[in-house]
């Protein structure tokens, strides 16, 4: 008997900006076309506490769950899942929760990450959707080699770490062509971030995706922190956020 085929999943209906009822004030700046970048809200610091804020700056905006799960499988064997089960045994039964991890950005320098765990597979899709935007940050990128002297970002401009549990990641410039040499989902993770070229050295038990997803956001957090100065962004091709923005 063939096995049924599996129906996709409904896409999330358009942002409509004219039904957004805000909320907070940095919101309502946002709707009356006061702040109309998303940079003018992350150079300044401010906390985004409404994902309607991410949804009305940035228009193109991808959206990917990471495959933090695994199916039940012979020795372990399962296929790898967008969502982490996992059970609470009580007096009633066994009791099911899933979590899954979501990453989104615009493929030009910002990237957000966020974690969901709900009873049911929507909710907690929703959850860490929504928590993705509110953690969305902005990253530097540039030439990965001293010798191009093209002014398109490739890759990021020095060495990062970033730590979490006993996962820690290393990232490293790399040339033009090199590629994301890095573990998969981490490699989607900067791909959104509009990273092309990379190279990465990984410690610690990085079988725990969970730990290795947020070392790796950790470490593309350092490359808002370091100071660079003047006279070296231009050797290095340093760009802040968009490209056209930028120039």
């Amino acid at each position: 008997m063939a096995r049924e085929q599996r129906r996709p999943r409904k896409e999330d209906p358009p942002f409509d900006k004219n039904t957004w009822y805000p909320k907070t004030s940095l919101a309502k700046q946002v709707k009356a076309g006061t702040i109309t970048h998303i940079d003018q809200i992350l150079d300044n610091g401010m906390s985004i506490l409404e994902p309607g804020i991410v949804d009305a700056l940035m228009t193109k905006i991808s959206t990917e769950l990471l495959l933090v799960g695994q199916s039940k499988g012979k020795f372990g064997g399962g296929q790898r899942r967008v969502f982490r089960q996992t059970q609470k045994k009580t007096r009633e039964g066994n009791k099911p929760k899933f979590a899954t991890y979501c990453i989104i950005g615009d493929n030009d320098g910002h990237v957000g990450l966020g974690y969901g765990k709900s009873k049911e597979t929507v909710p907690a899709r929703e959850k860490a959707t929504r928590r993705a935007k509110l953690n969305i940050i902005k990253i530097r990128r540039g030439c990965g080699s001293w010798q191009d002297n093209s002014q398109k970002p490739n890759s990021i401009p020095f060495r990062v770490e970033g730590k979490c549990g006993s996962c820690k990641i290393t990232l490293l410039p790399a040339a033009r062509g090199t590629g994301l040499k890095i573990e998969k989902e981490c490699a989607k993770m900067l791909k959104i971030a509009g990273i092309k070229d990379i190279i990465s050295i990984t410690k610690g038990k990085t079988k725990t995706k969970i730990n290795l997803l947020e070392a790796c956001f950790a470490a593309l957090k350092q490359l808002m922190q370091v100071k660079v100065q003047k006279d070296q962004e231009s050797i290095v091709g340093l760009i802040e956020g968009n490209l056209e923005v930028a120039k």
